[in-house]
């Protein structure tokens, strides 16, 4: 997993920042060169798997050395570095002392409220006995330290105390060798859920044990089961009840069926939408993916008694379809227009009664629980969004457009991934739709919600109040996954 910690480098031009960067690292990612304004962008790197190292442009670099817009953009992406960071390094040079900028972006980094650790570069041996220390400490941190860049002198000292300033390491999730696959086949009532449930428990090669459940829980069934290749799957099925609409619950028994399969959803790994080929895509099939959605589990569509629509196009061949394969496509494509919201889920085509690709549903499962477990590696993160932004640029929303500076995948199942952007009330449903989708696509993520923890400027928000609850820690996430956007924060709504 990327790490959720994060260092970052802050200082006037020509201090070092870059250099420093790449002694941390133990090897050459940033560009070094003496002419000041040469890092303009975020530079990134992970670090032992520990934490995230971010190099940033000068802070106060002269208009005449570089564009108005890459100078007003750097310094942005400064700041949208120092709201992320758990630690910053405050680079400053040995050399030239401490000089009026220096006190500039001391005050500036106070006001951040972050922990600040001041690291005095450009120092040899020979004349570190000379360095004024006193003003140094005048800017105001309580911890500083000497370093050489170019030579490594204070170097291991430095990362030492980086360690010490992050605290212990997050513990590494255990693998459970163990571990079975949370499978739940959900839908409204009739649509072939439980035959398909037992195509799965009465199939060859199949052990299965009942865990006996209570009125209020599911039954769930043990399935082991050994693929056409080989492979040993081992799955945990929870069996559920269909679900009802709100308005035609009209016992206990109806509530408190719902409600099961309700927590079903939100146990499983995968859960599997079923449904019936021969009425399409309901209204209620719509509200139970949405459900679905958001539980943040991997999610899988089912098309069930896939025979009968067969027979059905055989005796009256529906014009403009010259073979089951073109009618099968089109089906699939008007189901996806019809749950154009899901996380790009695979469409399967079955048949309880038949058998026809039954094992398909275990192989699918196997497929969206491994993916989910994906790490993404934070560079190609950033060139996706890059490459998808280029090529459609976000609507200008009160004079200003939506931009990212950098994203990085900070938790898994679901997918989130932090987006660091000028104002995250300008994302639009309909581009972040895109961006999943794209998302989707260049990672191959079929199935897994991707979701996206958006932090902008929250003090130019008149929207955003720190102590609510809705801002606290991550951002509260709507059925997309996003922060509340401003029409909804205008309106009340949590």
């Amino acid at each position: 997993m990327t790490p959720t910690r994060t260092v970052a480098l802050v200082g006037r031009p020509n201090v070092g920042k870059s250099r420093l960067f790449n002694r941390i690292l133990g090897r050459r990612v940033a560009i070094v060169h003496d002419m000041p304004g040469v890092t303009r962008d975020l530079a990134m790197a992970e670090v032992d798997n520990d934490f995230l190292l971010v190099d940033t442009g000068g802070i106060g670099i002269k208009p005449e050395m570089t564009p108005a817009a890459i100078h007003d953009a750097t310094e942005e992406q400064v700041d949208l570095a120092i709201q992320a960071a758990n630690l910053i390094l405050f680079v400053v040079e040995g050399p030239s002392g401490v000089t009026a900028i220096d006190f500039e972006i001391a005050d500036k980094l106070r006001r951040s409220g972050k922990e600040v650790l001041t690291v005095v570069n450009k120092i040899d041996c020979q004349r570190s006995g000379n360095l004024p220390t006193e003003d140094f400490k005048r800017l105001g941190f309580r911890d500083t330290m000497y370093v050489s860049a170019e030579h490594g002198t204070g170097s291991r000292e430095l990362f030492q105390e980086i360690l010490n300033a992050l605290g212990p390491k997050p513990p590494v999730e255990e693998v459970d060798e163990d571990r079975r696959i949370k499978i739940c086949l959900c839908g409204r009532p009739n649509v072939g859920k439980s035959s398909l449930g037992n195509a799965l428990l009465k199939a060859p090669r199949l052990i299965v044990s009942d865990i006996s459940g209570t009125t209020r829980d599911a039954i769930e069934h043990d399935l082991d089961y050994t693929s056409r290749t080989g492979d040993e799957w081992k799955f945990r099925l929870i069996d559920t009840a269909g679900m009802l609409p709100k308005r035609k619950l009209g016992t206990s028994l109806d509530y408190f069926s719902n409600l099961r399969s309700s927590s079903a959803i939100g146990r499983a790994d995968v859960a599997f939408l079923i449904l019936d080929a021969l009425t399409g895509v309901a209204k209620h099939d719509k509200k139970i993916a949405g459900e679905i959605a958001e539980a943040g589990v991997g999610l899988v569509v089912v098309v069930n008694k896939w025979d009968l629509a067969l027979e059905s196009f055989r005796s009256q061949p529906m014009q403009g379809y010259s073979s089951e394969k073109e009618f099968r496509a089109a089906f699939a494509e008007a189901v996806r227009e019809e749950l154009f919201f899901l996380p790009n889920s695979p469409i399967l085509f079955t048949s309880a009664t038949t058998g026809f690709h039954v094992e398909d549903i275990l192989s699918a499962a196997v497929t969206v629980d491994t993916t989910m477990d994906l790490e993404l590696p934070t560079a190609k993160v950033n060139k996706t969004l890059l490459d998808l932004m280029e090529r459609q640029r976000p609507k200008i929303v009160g004079g200003r457009r939506f931009k990212v500076y950098y994203g990085l995948q900070v938790a898994k199942r679901p997918f989130r991934i932090r987006l660091f952007c000028n104002r995250e009330e300008k994302l639009d449903d309909s581009y972040f739709r895109y961006l999943q989708n794209g998302f989707h696509k260049e990672f191959r993520l079929e199935g897994c919600p991707v979701r996206f923890d958006l932090r902008g400027k929250p003090q130019e928000n008149p929207y955003y109040s720190p102590n609510t609850s809705q801002n606290k820690g991550n951002n509260t996430l709507n059925k997309h996954g996003m922060g509340t956007p401003r029409r909804t924060a205008r309106r009340g709504k949590k």
